[in-house]
């Protein structure tokens, strides 16, 4: 790990980051697997939110010790947090998805009443995009979103799936078609919906292979109604607002499989340097130095991709300027995390299969998500190749 990108406040950071973290979150880590144990990932958030860790993106609303907090430092955290359980990194991870368009969409009175107790630890934000025919082709959204001038309200109807905190969230923002007659990216909106809400249900929540402890479902919205106050930006321009959520979700999400793919790492390191086989270390042998070597260049490139993309956001850097950086921030990442978790597995042998010799099995099921959710590793590379090649658009 050499943090080449980071300049010494940001190491300092990544210390003080981790240290709190391995006192906070570490002891309850194996509740949150084990036990998927919500009251343990609530008590984790309020003590980052305390902590003021929830306001690194928001420099205007952070009271912390940093003199320039940022995204680089939100990633970081992220790292750390999914070095030790990537569930519940899941957790913070949607919860500032959450905040971001609040904080920057949100009329002040809106903004006060749902970002504050977000930033402070004191609730839980989901997003509303995913539904049965719309996962990498948001524009597909089927979910309607349409003013009442009568009763001035915005009224959803519509069917998401695969929402992180779904049923547990005390925020939603959903996102829907406003206008019909023109394509999505001219006529979505966005929405704010106190959790619980009349004309919200919850269906059922998933039980996922991995990343155990992280509450996943489905939302269903009938006739459900909110203040005319509660649309984020402008009627018919949520699409805009959605895509900058995307830069700043995928270069988190490049720190959270840089956490998973140093945490899979370390296992299989140690476990070769102290596992003897047919007369030496199993670190001896010429296949498992080539899998050592392997895992090292690509966390090494994943961290070097990740900090480009936050550095350049924090230094200004948005919109299309900063998709292929953010997108291959988050390819290579999340693609390594699966890399290190399975040569993790396979250095390990039978112990890496079982829960009684270490966390090897969680961490590469956990893996497995990290290259679909927030778009899929294909999506990232239909992004790349994008600006590559301007004048062609490709088949998807």
């Amino acid at each position: 790990m050499k943090d080449f990108l980071l300049n010494d406040a940001d190491k300092a950071f990544r210390m003080q980051a981790r240290e709190f973290l391995l006192r906070v979150l570490a002891p309850r880590a194996q509740a949150i697997e084990d036990q998927q144990d919500w009251d343990a990932v609530k008590d984790v958030v309020r003590a980052l939110g305390e902590a003021q860790y929830l306001r690194l993106m928001f420099a205007d609303l952070y009271r912390g010790p940093l003199e320039n907090p940022g995204l680089t430092h939100a990633t970081i955290l992220s790292e750390e947090a999914s070095y030790l359980n990537y569930a519940f990194e899941t957790t913070i991870a949607t919860a500032l998805s959450c905040a971001y368009p609040l904080h920057r969409y949100a009329s002040p009175a809106i903004r006060e009443r749902y970002l504050t107790p977000i930033l402070d630890g004191l609730s839980i934000g989901a997003i509303g995009v995913t539904e049965k025919n719309v996962g990498s082709d948001s524009a597909g959204m089927e979910t309607r979103v349409e003013f009442d001038e009568r009763t001035r309200e915005w009224v959803i109807n519509g069917f998401k799936r695969y929402i992180s905190n779904a049923s547990v969230a005390d925020v939603y923002i959903v996102y829907g078609i406003s206008n019909p007659a023109v394509p999505a990216s001219k006529g979505m909106s966005a929405v704010v919906v106190p959790g619980g809400h009349r004309g919200m249900s919850f269906p059922r929540n998933y039980a996922f292979m991995g990343r155990r402890g992280c509450i996943v479902g489905e939302v269903e919205f009938v006739d459900c109604r909110v203040p005319a106050d509660h649309l984020l930006g402008e009627q018919d321009n949520a699409f805009r607002i959605m895509l900058s959520m995307f830069n700043f979700e995928r270069a988190i999400l490049g720190g959270s499989g840089l956490g998973v793919a140093r945490s899979a790492f370390d296992i299989a390191t140690a476990h070769a340097q102290s596992r003897s086989a047919f007369g030496q270390r199993l670190g001896a042998k010429q296949l498992v130095w080539d899998w050592v070597a392997e895992m090292s260049w690509r966390i090494d490139a994943a961290e070097l991709l990740t900090y480009r993309a936050t550095k350049m956001y924090d230094s200004g850097v948005a919109g299309k300027d900063l998709m292929k950086q953010a997108a291959m921030a988050k390819l290579v990442a999340t693609e390594t995390a699966n890399f290190c978790a399975d040569r993790c597995v396979q250095t390990l042998g039978g112990d890496g299969l079982t829960k009684e010799y270490g966390r090897a099995e969680q961490i590469y099921r956990d893996a497995r998500a990290m290259t679909i959710v927030g778009g899929t590793s294909e999506m990232a590379k239909y992004l790349i190749a994008s600006r590559d090649l301007p004048d062609l658009k490709p088949n998807l």
